[in-house]
């Protein structure tokens, strides 16, 4: 009998965008976002964080500073643009985009632009603001639906000991490759 615990698309989809925005090293917020095709295959990531090539000790992680340019919001990258722009398909037509928080302004005119289709979000923090309501603005002209994901458990945790078997070794990845040509069939 097959296992009935196993997760959902949705949850899966969202998790992934989760564990992506652990790669983010803004102190106060890190968000992360996922883009799925419509045959349920990831086709980028992204989490929010300077651009490539840019030293993350050189430019300011604040929020606030005496100028636009002594804060992180000149800088930034956000997950949302970070996973279109670093998608591994040629396009993200059609596709539907998991994101941990609600995409600003300058985003959704990325995922417009995209043609991403659908946004699953999880928190929609600052709702009140200008560029939010901007943001659902262009959505609803655009056609892009959205909608909130609801977990069904308050959390998911990954653990690395499923495999109690296994032993944690120091093993020099060139030494265990020079030692290929040993393979084992198992009788499969």
């Amino acid at each position: 009998m097959k296992r009935s615990n196993y997760l959902d698309w949705d949850t899966y989809f969202m998790s992934v965008a989760f564990l992506t925005s652990q790669r983010s090293k803004d102190p106060v917020t890190q968000v992360g976002a996922c883009i799925v095709n419509p045959e349920k295959k990831i086709v980028g990531v992204g989490y929010n964080g300077m651009p490539t090539g840019c030293n993350d000790d050189q430019l300011p992680w604040g929020r606030e500073g005496e100028t636009m340019c002594e804060t992180k919001y000149a800088f930034v990258c956000h997950a949302e643009m970070n996973a279109v722009l670093n998608k591994n398909s040629a396009d993200v037509k059609g596709c539907t985009i998991y994101v941990s928080l609600f995409p600003c302004n300058e985003c959704t005119k990325i995922i417009i632009q995209g043609g991403i289709s659908k946004i699953v979000y999880f928190s929609k923090k600052n709702s009140d603001s200008p560029s939010h309501k901007a943001s659902v603005r262009m959505l609803e002209l655009a056609g892009v639906s959205f909608r909130q994901f609801i977990p069904k458990e308050d959390k998911f945790v990954i653990d690395f000991n499923v495999y109690p078997d296994v032993k944690y070794e120091a093993i020099e990845t060139e030494e265990k490759e020079n030692s290929a040509g040993t393979s084992s069939t198992d009788g499969c």
